[in-house]
């Protein structure tokens, strides 16, 4: 926000819900902090990820455009701190899968470090991107972007109708187009 522009209804009430926002958040870490990382190192069985999953929890609130008014506090927290742990599972199986791919390819073919994690970087944005549609659809987009495999490929792959291939692949397509463009 710029502070050199004039005040207007419009911003102060944004500002007044910032305000709003930053005292109700630093009131659920006073109050909370220490039951939600105790929640999450029972979750993960450590103690220094619960941390920083506690830690990414209260800055996903922080990045909220309205106040919270939570009347379950610890509700609120834990749906929060649930979405951001599975993004945490989500991200270390891409990294699994990543490592693993790794493992089968030769030496002088592997990518340098600053590549591989370049390469990790854009896998998580992909997965990002693909998030919420159904495994099928994801599974034939990455066949024909990352595999290059034809809709015929994928259509025997996926055990469906090309038309079916086609229909996933636009949808996975307009997924990707509309949330690079939100």
């Amino acid at each position: 926000m710029r502070f050199d522009s004039p005040l207007t209804p419009g911003t102060l009430r944004m500002l007044s819900n910032e305000t709003v926002l930053q005292r109700e958040v630093e009131t659920l870490y006073f109050d909370h902090h220490a039951w939600l990382r105790t929640w999450l190192r029972r979750k993960l069985g450590c103690a220094h990820r619960a941390a920083d999953l506690a830690h990414d929890t209260f800055l996903r609130l922080l990045a909220r455009d309205e106040p919270i008014d939570a009347r379950e506090p610890r509700a609120l927290l834990t749906t929060v701190a649930q979405r951001v742990l599975y993004n945490h599972w989500r991200r270390e199986q891409i990294e699994q899968a990543w490592l693993d791919a790794l493992a089968q390819m030769p030496e002088p073919l592997a990518p340098s470090p600053e590549e591989r994690a370049l390469i990790l970087e854009t896998l998580y944005e992909i997965d990002a991107l693909l998030d919420g549609l159904p495994v099928p659809v994801k599974r034939a987009f990455l066949l024909a972007q990352l595999d290059g495999a034809t809709h015929a490929e994928i259509s025997a792959e996926l055990n469906i109708s090309i038309a079916t291939v086609k229909r996933y692949l636009t949808r996975a397509a307009e997924q990707c187009f509309f949330a690079l463009h939100a």
